[in-house]
């Protein structure tokens, strides 16, 4: 303990010109980045994205109105946005955020020696916030995916990222691992799946998409978020695991799409009175609320109040650890679900269904299942607001392929390849008939007419 403290007492004294014998300051006593960074900084990359708007404006000439009305015109705009990348193949594959390359009409990477390349989309995942990019390269530094699930709390952390720009390219900041499995308080953004690592290395805008590395010098995360009031770095930075990034970046290159393992519960946390009825020794787990009928959790035998405890012998502490858990599957994995139902703990088997095996299916709320969304049809009130007669309402997009293709919660589906829907069935019943595309036409809660498709398995 005295030398500990000797030691810092020395390091003031350095800080205020004070003489201090030298022998108290071995550098063995602070962690050392140098292998890290050096391994780490050519792998990421600055990614400048353009994207094309069209600026709405208003037709006030009397003139026109009197032909055309007041509809409003619109003339196309290209704005510039940027974040960060990093290379996970030699051959010039990138994983960057979502959010990044969302709406780009174009995108272009710079490497840390000034090369510039056009970069395509090889696809994206808004639940994940993941999105995948590629170069037209050979030969390129890349960084080795480590597994997240071995981070500790408190194991040094490099975030490397170009903050506020192509100016600031390549830089590196230190911190700790400050949580795991962790939601972002007061998410407003579209993240489906939250089991963020949290750290408290210096993270700002244009740090989207880059690297969160360990001391060996290996890829643990993808920096996507951060906590501020004043949109820049406070303390608090977040995360996607490498696990999770793997897992999404290896359906893309392999399928085009994330093949995403489906539970089919409602559930939520341990709290003191569910953990004194259960006669639970803790607050760890998950306590099942609701089990979807035609789901996995149904076939496997899994029933409400069940409290889910461990899945293939990793503990399940919470809801955002089983999120990350069922999501690092596949659709026809297996597991073993450790829970305690009626005080006693037992195994469950479970076999992992994906979106196209749950369509079709009827939740307890009356609600069904399509490509990872809850339909209805649209109630009176809803129909009578936006002046239609009928449609389809999507009660939640879930976190599936309809989700991923731009469905929101609200949104009316008015047409499914050009036939009008009226209920669930009819949606179903048209997206059977595709050979190989859904496309959905429908109208938001404001008004606003929204296209986007799911390409069948």
């Amino acid at each position: 303990m005295f030398k500990r403290v000797a030691s810092a007492i020395c390091t003031l004294s350095i800080i205020t010109s004070l003489s201090c014998p030298a022998a108290n300051l071995s550098q063995t006593e602070y962690p050392d980045f140098t292998f890290a960074a050096e391994n780490s900084v050519d792998a990421v990359v600055y990614v400048e994205v353009t994207v094309r708007n069209e600026q709405q404006y208003q037709i006030n000439d009397p003139f026109f109105k009197f032909f055309f009305g007041d509809d409003m015109g619109s003339q196309p705009r290209e704005s510039k946005g940027s974040g960060s990348g990093v290379i996970i193949r030699e051959d010039g594959y990138i994983v960057t955020n979502h959010h990044v390359i969302a709406g780009a009409t174009s995108l272009e990477v710079t490497l840390n020696n000034d090369k510039k390349y056009p970069a395509t989309i090889i696809g994206s995942d808004s639940v994940t916030d993941v999105a995948l990019i590629k170069i037209d390269a050979k030969g390129l530094p890349f960084l080795e995916f480590d597994d997240s699930d071995n981070l500790r709390l408190g194991e040094w952390v490099l975030a490397i990222g170009s903050p506020y720009g192509i100016g600031l390219r390549s830089t590196i900041t230190a911190g700790i691992v400050s949580a795991k499995g962790r939601s972002i308080p007061g998410n407003s953004r579209e993240f489906k799946i939250e089991s963020f690592i949290q750290t408290d290395a210096a993270v700002n805008p244009g740090n989207s998409g880059g690297a969160l590395v360990n001391r060996a010098g290996k890829l643990v995360g993808v920096n996507t978020a951060i906590i501020s009031q004043t949109g820049s770095y406070t303390g608090y930075s977040f995360a996607i695991p490498s696990n999770i990034v793997k897992r999404i970046t290896n359906d893309l290159i392999k399928y085009g799409s994330v093949r995403r393992a489906r539970l089919g519960i409602t559930m939520t946390a341990i709290d003191q009175k569910i953990a004194d009825q259960m006669k639970l020794s803790s607050l760890e787990g998950v306590y099942i609320v609701e089990v979807s009928k035609g789901s996995a959790a149904e076939k496997a035998g899994l029933r409400e109040k069940d409290v889910i405890l461990s899945i293939d012998g990793k503990s399940v502490k919470g809801t955002s650890a089983l999120q990350e858990r069922v999501n690092s599957y596949h659709p026809g994995d297996k597991a073993e679900f450790g829970i305690v139902r009626d005080g006693k703990r037992m195994n469950v088997n479970v076999t992992f269904y994906g979106e196209s095996t749950q369509t079709g299916t009827v939740a307890s709320d009356g609600t069904t299942m399509f490509y990872g969304a809850k339909l209805r049809a649209a109630r009176p009130e809803t129909l009578a607001a936006l002046s239609i007669n009928s449609g389809v309402e999507i009660v939640s997009a879930g976190t599936g392929k309809l989700a991923s293709a731009g469905a929101e919660d609200g949104i009316v589906i008015r047409y499914v390849n050009d036939q009008p829907v009226k209920d669930p069935a009819d949606v179903l019943n048209a997206a059977s008939k595709a050979k190989r595309s859904v496309v959905i036409e429908g109208i938001t809660r404001s008004g606003r007419s929204v296209f986007f498709a799911v390409a069948k398995e």
